[in-house]
């Protein structure tokens, strides 16, 4: 059975879309990268159905979208200086910053739960739930090792579990860049479209 398709709105996100994720749902997203899968992953079950519907291995930690740069420091404990350079000068954007997890995080993002990938994306839709629900594990739209799902159609249509998605058009950009933040240093995790403007300001 194929997702519900809710309409993009330019000013609040759909009421439904709220609902969903504040029940534990798996919901589709658009984002400023590709169509995403979000769900609240401080929502008993929720994050082991967003690894179900994905077929995702759990030891892959899933990334957090937030809503600005105040609540990704509010969910970390504080960004350190090469951090906050680089929230200062590609966020809201492509660009995903692989933190140390604060041990009292009490979100189930799968992995060893000892770090935690932050984005804050340029698409104000998503901003503005992660503002309405809190920070929303996200993941792209896709089986696992598959491409991402260009359209909020295909994504309903392609993958069984999905309780809803957003439909804001076509959504295929480049992934995101990611990138750890060791102390003054940036390791590498995938290249994507900012890397090189990333390494420039290191």
């Amino acid at each position: 059975m194929s997702a519900r398709i809710v309409p993009a709105t330019t000013t609040q996100p759909p009421e439904e879309a709220v609902a969903a994720l504040r029940a534990g749902l798996v919901v589709g997203v658009p984002t400023d990268t590709v169509y995403g899968l979000a769900v609240d992953p401080w929502r008993p079950g929720a994050t082991d159905r967003l690894f179900a519907v994905k077929r995702r291995p759990r030891d892959v930690a899933l990334p957090v979208l937030v809503a600005d740069v105040d609540q990704a420091r509010r969910l970390v404990g504080g960004l350190p200086e090469l951090a906050e350079r680089l929230v200062d000068a590609f966020w809201p954007g492509a660009l995903t910053i692989v933190l140390p997890a604060p041990e009292d995080l009490g979100a189930d993002l799968g992995g060893d739960g000892r770090s935690v990938g932050v984005r804050c994306p340029a698409h104000d839709l998503v901003r503005a739930l992660a503002a309405q629900v809190g920070p929303i594990a996200v993941t792209s739209a896709n089986p696992h090792g598959a491409a991402p799902f260009p359209s909020a159609r295909s994504l309903a249509d392609g993958l069984d579990g999905v309780e809803l998605v957003i439909d804001d058009g076509p959504c295929s950009g480049e992934p995101s860049t990611v990138v750890a933040v060791d102390g003054d240093r940036l390791r590498l995790l995938r290249a994507g479209a900012l890397w090189e403007a990333v390494a420039g300001l290191e």
